[in-house]
């Protein structure tokens, strides 16, 4: 090759050298290179006759900073670098910054694989995913929206969360390192580049009494006692799922291997940490609401459960407990023996399909006595559209009180999936159509003398909906333990106002 050095002409010294269409198509090729490479882009190129050639591009080194003369290499943990670009984006579910290696985990035998700081990847998680959860810096899914499990858990975990992410199983790869921004719902390659710690202002607690008793959602027992020194008046909405999968078995292979005690022996366990910590504040705990999928996925759960085209509609809620009593009493000798010490704890149905269905499961607590002191309270969700409807004849049949799940019922009053994130901006709790079912339900249990509260995700993101909840005349809102702060104030002013 030979290479011939020219002087310039000082006639075109400082004119332009390349057209404007040249520069457009090496703008359009350096946009290609930095997402085809995730990073921005350090790139040589040529000029031969009329045709453009890139002869190399690797990753920029260094990045000029902000108001100072010297470069400073973006270089973090691992020597890795943070893409500028995100490779993936899905809905922001639980706020925060977390970066680690990624584990993709497909099923819950493989969760043993997610060590402590690691960012766990799935097409969805369900309750047996929980103790990598726990352990994850971060949680990404396929599938999912704002009331999916993922979504759900990561917020009270405090877990960085994106749901919906689409292809992020087939996208990343084992052990690649990335940094998951769960308040934007992006995805970086790269770990997050340090920097100074900002003095976190410490938000004041607000501990204005209030008629309308601000409740919060709970599911982790290890988080009771911290939850419970907050200025909250009890827990609304306590899952069974997570203790039940911490179980380590299906309920089924338990009455097979004469295991019921420790089944219950669990249970009680870790009811009795709730009801202490919380006493003597309520502590409303929903019976189980595993779905079929859920329940296979437990040690030995293939073995009984069906495998259902649509689970979400299917062998659930309280029509498991009057197909299979045998199972349901586990639960109920559990809440019997917790109530012997503590009588703040109180038993929600779950998915109740008609008023029948409500009195056979009510009939099944009767017979364990748990009727017969009157501090013992029963409570239904209503979260089925025929609850809204028919909700008298519920009443009818013996309730101390009702919870509005607005997750389900917004999803089965506009038919939305509100697991599916394609669909995800149909679900729409606001909704007039919810709210007025919402309206009708409060307004009923007013005329009829229960309690009525709402445990869904809907007033722990709208501020309106608390305010028209606490018009309306609800006895109580369940919240998100982030939310309990911000709820709290609003119930107050409203009050104030009203």
């Amino acid at each position: 090759t030979v290479i011939k050095h020219r002087k310039k002409n000082k006639a075109i010294k400082g004119k332009q050298k390349n057209t404007d269409e040249d520069i457009i198509e090496l703008a359009k090729y350096a946009d290609k290179l930095q997402k085809h490479y995730y990073f921005p882009q350090d790139i040589e190129w040529a000029k031969e006759k009329k045709s453009l050639y890139i002869v190399q591009t690797r990753p920029i080194t260094t990045i000029e900073a902000i108001g100072k003369k010297k470069k400073e290499a973006a270089i973090t943990r691992d020597g890795i670098k943070t893409a500028t670009a995100p490779i993936l984006s899905g809905a922001a579910a639980s706020p925060g910054i977390g970066s680690g290696h990624v584990r993709i985990v497909n099923e819950a035998k493989q969760i043993e694989k997610v060590k402590q700081g690691d960012v766990l990847v799935s097409v969805m998680t369900s309750p047996d995913f929980v103790p990598a959860m726990k352990k994850a810096s971060a949680i990404i899914t396929d599938k999912g929206g704002q009331t999916s499990h993922a979504a759900i858990v990561s917020r009270e975990l405090g877990v960085p969360c994106i749901v919906g992410a689409k292809t992020a199983t087939s996208t990343l790869k084992e052990g690649d390192v990335v940094t998951v921004d769960g308040e934007k719902g992006l995805v970086y390659r790269g770990a997050k580049i340090k920097t100074k710690k900002t003095k976190k202002v410490k938000e004041k607690i607000v501990k204005t009494r209030t008629a309308t008793n601000v409740y919060v959602n709970l599911a982790e027992v290890e988080r009771a006692k911290e939850i419970s020194k907050l200025y909250v008046d009890g827990v609304g909405l306590l899952r069974a799922e997570f203790m039940i999968a911490s179980i380590g078995m299906h309920p089924k292979e338990a009455i097979k291997h004469k295991k019921q005690e420790k089944y219950i022996n669990s249970l009680v366990k870790n009811l009795s940490i709730f009801c202490k910590a919380f006493y003597p504040r309520p502590i409303i705990y929903r019976a189980t609401d595993f779905k079929t999928n859920e329940y296979r996925s437990l040690p030995g759960g293939k073995y009984w459960e069906p495998e259902e085209p649509n689970p979400m509609l299917g062998f659930r809620g309280a029509f498991r407990y009057t197909a299979q009593p045998e199972v349901f009493n586990l639960e109920v000798q559990a809440i019997k023996r917790v109530r012997e010490k503590y009588n703040n704890l109180m038993l929600m149905a779950p998915f109740v399909r008609s008023p029948e269905e409500l009195s056979k499961v009510r009939r099944l607590l009767a017979a364990e006595g748990l009727f017969e002191k009157s501090s013992f309270k029963f409570w239904m969700m209503v979260e089925l559209p025929i609850n809204v409807i028919l909700l008298d004849k519920f009443i009818d049949v013996g309730i101390d009180g009702v919870s509005i799940g607005s997750n389900d019922l917004t999803m089965l009053i506009l038919g939305t999936d509100r697991d599916n994130a394609d669909v995800a901006q149909a679900f729409n709790e606001m909704s007039p159509a919810v709210l007025w079912a919402v309206k009708r339900v409060i307004k009923i249990c007013n005329k009829r003398g229960i309690t009525s509260s709402i445990c869904g995700q809907a007033p722990s993101y709208y501020d309106e909906l608390v305010r028209k909840l606490v018009k309306w005349g609800t006895t109580s809102v369940s919240v998100n333990i982030d939310a309990i702060n911000r709820v709290r104030k609003i119930v107050a002013e409203t009050e104030k106002n009203i």
